[in-house]
C-alpha cells in the first residue's frame, strides 16, 4: 500500500479503531475489508454570456483545472452477535491551473482573504459502525443519498457530513433510515461548518439571512413491493429553517422484448421552522421508455406555495428536473424535460454512452412589479470507459451545458473529467 501521508493517515485511523476491539474475533473485520484509490483529473470552464458577466462578481468566466485523490477504506465487521467496523476516507485536491479572476468553479477551495484558489486542500474522515442482525449504525463521516439529503459529488471532491445514521432492513423489502447530521464539509472546502438553507434569486425565501443550523434530523421508510414497484416516505427537518415530507414511487413496466416503461413520481411538502417563511409543494414526474440500447424520457415538474423548494445548501435536491446547472425549483415555476440516451454497445462499442436533454421553465414569480421568470437549459454528456488493455477502466467524460434565463446567469459550460479507481485490496 502507498506510504504517502494520505495513505498513512487512513491507515492510522483504521488501526486506531481496531485497537479498541481487544478480545473480539477480527477475521471477518480484516478479510471482508476493501480499499481503493480514485484519481480524478477535472477541467471546468464556465462562460458568463450576459452583459456585465457573472452577476455576483462581474467576471466573464470561471476556469480551473485540478487533480483529485480519494483514498477509501471499508472494513468488514468483527464476528459475533454485535459486529464492529470502521470506514475511512482521505481526500486531496491539487490546483493545476486557476488564474486571477477565473476561480470559483467549485473545484478548488478559495482563500477567505483573497478569494483566489488555494494550491491544495483535503480532509480525512472516519466512520465507526456497529451491525446487529440486518441493522447498521454509523457515526462519523457520512455521505447520504436519501431523498431529504443527497451529498453532492459533482466536482473534484465529494461533499460529506458529520453525524449518525441507522439503516435497518430487518423486514424483507422494507428499509428504514434515520439519523441526525450536525456539520457539513462542502465539495470545495476542508472546513466542517454548520448548515444553511439554499438561497438565490427568485426562490422567495425570507427570514433566512445569517441563519444556520447544527441539526438536521431525518427518517424514512422504503418498501419494495416486487421487482417492478417501490414506494417510499421520507421526513427531514433542518432545525430553525424548514421541515419537509417527501413521498415517491418508482415503477418499471416490462413491455415487449428489450422494451420497458419506467415511471418516477415525486411529491414534497416543505414548511417553515423558526423565522423562515418556507412554504412549498413540489410535484415531479419522469417517464422513460427504453427500447434496446435507446431510452427516451419526458419529465414535468411544478412548484407551488409562497416559496421555492427547500434543501440544504450545497446538496443535490430530490427533483426530476435537477440537472447539470439548474434545479428549476423557483417560486411557482413550471418546467418540462425531454431526454435521450444511447448505449453504443448496440453498435459494438461497449463502454461508450451518450445523453442529451432539454429543459424549459416558466411562470417564475420574481416578486411584485417584475416580469415572469423564464429559463431553459440544454445538457450533453459523452462518456467512455476503456474496456481492456493497459488503460482498462480509465473513464473519460465530457459534459456540456448551456442555460439562459431572464433572471439569472446565462452560462455556457464544459467539464472534462478523467477518472480511474485502483483497487488496493
Amino acid at each position: 500500500m502507498s506510504t504517502s501521508p494520505l495513505a498513512r493517515a487512513v491507515a492510522l485511523a483504521t488501526l486506531g479503531t481496531s485497537l479498541t476491539l481487544p478480545g473480539l474475533a477480527q477475521a471477518a473485520f480484516i478479510d471482508d475489508s476493501k480499499a481503493s484509490l480514485e484519481l480524478r483529473n477535472f477541467y471546468m470552464n464556465r462562460d458568463f454570456r450576459q452583459e456585465g458577466g457573472n452577476a455576483s462578481n462581474g467576471h466573464s468566466k470561471a476556469e480551473e483545472w485540478a487533480q483529485g485523490f480519494l483514498l477509501r477504506y471499508e472494513s468488514g465487521f468483527t464476528e459475533g452477535t454485535v459486529g464492529f467496523g470502521v470506514d475511512a476516507i482521505g481526500t486531496l485536491g491539487l490546483q493545476l491551473d486557476s488564474g486571477q479572476g477565473t476561480s470559483g468553479t467549485g473545484l478548488l477551495q478559495l482563500d477567505r482573504d483573497t478569494g483566489q484558489a488555494q494550491d491544495s486542500y483535503g480532509d480525512l474522515g472516519a466512520t465507526a459502525k456497529i451491525r446487529v442482525s440486518k441493522s447498521t449504525l454509523k457515526a462519523g463521516t457520512l455521505m447520504p443519498k436519501l431523498p431529504t439529503v443527497q451529498a453532492n459529488d459533482s466536482r473534484l471532491l465529494p461533499q460529506s457530513f458529520q453525524g449518525g445514521w441507522l439503516n435497518s432492513m430487518e423486514i424483507d423489502g422494507l428499509t428504514f433510515d434515520g439519523g441526525q447530521l450536525s456539520r457539513v464539509n462542502q465539495r470545495d472546502s476542508s472546513d466542517h461548518e454548520v448548515m444553511t438553507l439554499t438561497s438565490g434569486t427568485a426562490r422567495g425565501f425570507t427570514g433566512i439571512s445569517g441563519v444556520t443550523s447544527d441539526e438536521f434530523n431525518f427518517a424514512g421508510l422504503s418498501y419494495k413491493w416486487n421487482d417492478q414497484l417501490t414506494t417510499a416516505y421520507n421526513y427531514g427537518a433542518l432545525d430553525n429553517l424548514y421541515q419537509q415530507h417527501i413521498v415517491n414511487a418508482t415503477h418499471l413496466l416490462p413491455l415487449a422484448d428489450k422494451q420497458s416503461l419506467k415511471t418516477d413520481l415525486r411529491f414534497a411538502r416543505s414548511t417553515d421552522d423558526g423565522s423562515s417563511n418556507v412554504d412549498n409543494q413540489a410535484f415531479g414526474a419522469m417517464f422513460t421508455y427504453a427500447l434496446g440500447f435507446h431510452s427516451f424520457g419526458l419529465g414535468y415538474q411544478k412548484m407551488s406555495g409562497d416559496t421555492g423548494y427547500a434543501y440544504i445548501g450545497g446538496t443535490d435536491p430530490f427533483l426530476v428536473n435537477y440537472v447539470q446547472i439548474g434545479d428549476f425549483a423557483f417560486k411557482d415555476e413550471k418546467s418540462w424535460q425531454a431526454r435521450y440516451d444511447y448505449n453504443f454497445a448496440g453498435l459494438g462499442i461497449p463502454g461508450l454512452t451518450f445523453m442529451t436533454r432539454y429543459l424549459n421553465g416558466d411562470n417564475v414569480d420574481r416578486g411584485a412589479g417584475l416580469a415572469e421568470g423564464k429559463e431553459w437549459e440544454r445538457n450533453t454528456d459523452i462518456a467512455y470507459v476503456i474496456q481492456d488493455g493497459p488503460l482498462k477502466n480509465v473513464g473519460i467524460k465530457w459534459r456540456n451545458a448551456t442555460t439562459r434565463s431572464n433572471f439569472g446567469n446565462d452560462l455556457d459550460e464544459n467539464r472534462l473529467i478523467l477518472s480511474y479507481v485502483l483497487p488496493l485490496w
